[in-house]
């Protein structure tokens, strides 16, 4: 058989008019099309199928392309590689496939439902667990924000994710075995003021994913084209009911740069995590549309649709007591024609998982799962198929309690809930800040005070590489305060510079100054002397590349500095101690300020936590 050479459509338009170059605008080649159509003689049931199908193949590359907050990237095609992420002194869990697996179809399902053909979202499933290099404690060191850059540093490099180029927009969702304090998340107990204490989001009898010691984190990595997700032990090891939403929402949402919608409600980019199951949830229209969706014609959803969205399991009652029955009402939508219903639960999250009998009847409005002689949690599933062929599948989580205010206590205590040696819990978990002032947000470099060429990139801050470069923050200090930033050199790290107060006195944080082979951080100047002096550490703290996590809190009388969780400088003294040399200053002397010195860094994140008392916005200096 001979090779038969088909030219592209277009080209074999300009062919069939004569080889000459034509408008291939869509306008002109509907016009084209069907004035050909009608002024043709015989007008007939196959060219009209013709025109039709010829009119499909042009309208298609007209059909919107999703793309991230920014715009920067298509999201028509994302692919999540879910990885599960375990400390190597921590053992798997045993069913961690299963778990993984149901929260990735119901991702999946949900982001169809939302977007329909405009944007596939494909979740594949790392098929061994990542054990870690380093052990809990070292994976807890610092805040929630350090143990989130340590995990997803360590995955992303150990992967090498995204380093080849994909037609599908790359997320990398982590799903921890660990959260970033110590937490029973079965029993949703830690410890507090010397006894066993409730962590966890309870309202209405009814258990919703959320705790302190959580950790969940997300960003959406514009510069490198790919998303970071972290789900932590609390968010998909227990099925709490919108655990799912937890997983769309820092998984799928915040990593293609979705905010959260002003004012707030119960989407899922919102509050849907502690309303209901994530298929209860939705996507706020507008969101949608700035991401490129554009609205569809309203059709009947298709039964599979229906029975992800209406089907529900909600234990009855919601707090069963001690050798009360108790069993789970079914909700189906309507038409619904049952084939089958399997369930089973698990007292024990690393115990078996038992399999109780199915309910009868085409349409069974409840499954009875028996009675429990003791307090204690309860996990349960659900696999169900419809006669017409579709299926689906829910987890959720409720406790058996003496009394409804009474918890369940562990026979056995977990590895999170063991006290260190010495009878000592590892470290007490800390108040969450009652709030936070993003300094980045209010650093324009437009309008604020600078030296050297400061640019923004969407949220992102980016330094020169220049010598004393240096850009105004018009905020007054607290005072006490803690101050955090995630930032990333984009040469060989040299000097990044936090100008601060203590008091009224002015001082910087100096980190990995690079004047020989190795980097020195310090703070500067302490009693007169600059780097070199008493808090100077040597060695570098920052890579080329890598994004970093640094703290700093600032107390009446001492200053601590931590880079990724390690601690680098604890310094106690006066205050009349510290001061600025000449050549850092900026025009406001009660205003912070950022310097760079020979290096590029992108700022990600800059935050500041009050402690006491409370700092001001000033105005802009003027240049």
């Amino acid at each position: 058989m001979p090779n038969v050479f088909t030219p592209p459509f277009h080209t074999q338009l300009a062919v069939a008019c004569g080889g000459s170059a034509i408008d291939s605008s869509p306008t002109f080649m509907l016009h084209l099309l069907f004035g050909s159509l009608m002024n043709s003689r015989v007008l007939n049931s196959s060219n009209v199928c013709a025109a039709v199908l010829l009119l499909s193949v042009m309208v298609r590359p007209l059909m919107a392309e999703t793309r991230t907050w920014d715009g920067k990237h298509p999201t028509g095609n994302i692919e999540v590689t879910c990885v599960y992420f375990v400390p190597h002194d921590r053992r798997p869990l045993v069913d961690w496939q299963d778990r993984v697996r149901y929260y990735t179809r119901r991702l999946e399902q949900f982001h169809t439902r939302e977007f329909g053909k405009q944007s596939t979202l494909k979740s594949i499933v790392h098929p061994e667990p990542v054990t870690s290099l380093r052990s809990t404690s070292e994976l807890r060191k610092g805040d929630a924000d350090a143990i989130y850059f340590r995990t997803l540093g360590e995955v992303d490099e150990r992967l090498k994710f995204a380093q080849e180029k994909s037609e599908a927009f790359p997320i990398l969702l982590v799903f921890s075995d660990i959260n970033w304090r110590p937490l029973d998340d079965f029993f949703r107990l830690h410890w507090g003021e010397g006894k066993l204490q409730f962590e966890g989001n309870y309202n209405g009898g009814q258990h919703f994913p959320g705790a302190a010691s959580g950790g969940a984190r997300a960003a959406y990595l514009s510069d490198r084209g790919k998303g970071w997700g972290l789900v932590s032990g609390d968010g998909w090891r227990v099925p709490y009911r919108g655990s799912d939403c937890v997983i769309y929402h820092e998984g799928c949402g915040h990593t293609v740069g979705l905010p959260h919608p002003e004012p707030g409600n119960g989407s899922v980019m919102s509050q849907g995590q502690y309303r209901g199951w994530l298929s209860e949830s939705w996507l706020d229209k507008e969101q949608k549309v700035r991401l490129g969706w554009e609205p569809e014609e309203v059709v009947e959803s298709n039964l599979q649709t229906r029975l992800f969205s209406e089907f529900r399991a909600l234990p009855q009652p919601l707090v069963p007591k001690p050798n009360e029955v108790v069993e789970l009402k079914l909700d189906w939508p309507e038409q619904a024609e049952v084939k089958s219903v399997r369930t089973r639960f698990q007292t024990s999250l690393e115990g078996p998982w038992i399999e109780v009998a199915s309910p009868t009847g085409n349409r069974p409005e409840s499954v009875r799962l028996g009675s429990f002689d003791r307090a204690t949690p309860v996990s349960y599933r659900i696999d169900a198929e419809l006669a017409s062929g579709e299926t689906v599948e829910l987890w959720g989580y409720f406790q058996v309690r003496v009394e409804p205010n009474k918890l369940p206590q562990p026979l056995a205590l977990s590895p999170d809930l063991i006290p260190a040696s010495g009878g000592e819990v590892d470290e007490e978990i800390e108040a969450l800040p009652e709030r936070e002032v993003d300094l980045l947000a209010m650093t324009n470099p437009n309008t604020c005070w600078k030296t050297g060429e400061w640019t923004r990139e969407d949220t992102v801050l980016l330094s020169p590489k220049a010598f004393g470069a240096r850009i105004e923050i018009p905020y007054a200090l607290p005072e006490e305060y803690r101050l955090m930033a995630v930032v990333e050199p984009l040469d060989v790290p040299n000097g990044l510079l936090l100008g601060q107060r203590m008091g009224e006195h002015r001082f910087v944080t100096l980190f990995n100054y690079r004047p020989g082979a190795k980097g020195l951080s310090a703070l500067e100047n302490v009693n007169g002397l600059n780097v070199g002096n008493s808090t100077t550490l040597a060695g570098d703290v920052f890579q080329q590349g890598k994004i970093s996590q640094v703290i700093i809190e600032v107390r009446n009388g001492q200053v601590r500095v931590r880079v990724d969780g390690r601690l680098i400088i604890n310094w106690r003294g006066d205050a009349e101690s510290l001061s600025l040399s000449d050549y850092w200053k900026t025009p406001n002397e009660r205003a912070m300020f950022m310097g760079a010195y020979d290096c590029r860094y992108r700022i990600h994140r800059m935050v500041l936590q009050p402690l006491k008392g409370e700092g001001r916005e000033l105005e802009v200096s003027k240049p």
